[in-house]
């Protein structure tokens, strides 16, 4: 159905927008869940893919996260997590001191607050798909989903925040780990 345009071994797998029939643009099918993502080179499963090269289409593949944490790649300075904030929810009121944070929205809408102290968050303003927040190291934030859809977020870390491999099904699990 799709065409194979690189070798099977290259690492570059680019989601090209290949025309049907009609001369209307396909992308190529992905699955709900932490499954699979179809991808021209193969199939691509949501997972920390460490230091490895990796090609993605990061915004699928943040929406299509269904867990509340899930890293996807974790390298020496930096790392990509993927997140799912249900409604109602927030990230959680975090401090990172020798982290700074970007975090991009794909889904979803969400009110930003950030503040150098954990009580005076002075910093207020709402967020919504295709939004960027830059958190500084040492500066408390949270976000909460003020929407009526899943919050679906990517976030890099630099340098990396979580161990390799982190997976966090519910916020419950995440806060109960790190504590």
């Amino acid at each position: 159905m799709y065409h194979r345009l690189f070798h099977q071994n290259q690492w570059h797998n680019p989601m090209p927008n290949i025309p049907n029939n009609n001369g209307q643009g396909l992308s190529p099918p992905y699955r709900h869940g932490n499954v699979n993502l179809s991808h021209p080179g193969g199939n691509i499963e949501l997972r920390d893919y460490g230091q490895q090269p990796l090609v993605i289409n990061i915004d699928q593949a943040a929406k299509y996260n269904q867990n509340y944490r899930t890293s996807l790649w974790t390298g020496k300075h930096f790392q990509v997590t993927l997140m799912s904030i249900r409604v109602g929810e927030d990230i959680g009121l975090e401090v990172h001191p020798t982290t700074d944070q970007f975090i991009r929205i794909e889904e979803g809408q969400g009110l930003v607050q950030m503040g150098d102290e954990k009580d005076k968050l002075n910093f207020q303003t709402m967020a919504c798909e295709d939004y960027a927040v830059m958190v500084p190291a040492g500066k408390w934030h949270n976000i909460t989903n003020t929407g009526s859809i899943p919050l679906k977020v990517y976030v890099i870390y630099a340098p990396p925040e979580h161990p390799y491999g982190t997976v966090h099904e519910t916020k419950a699990i995440a806060m109960s780990s790190e504590s």
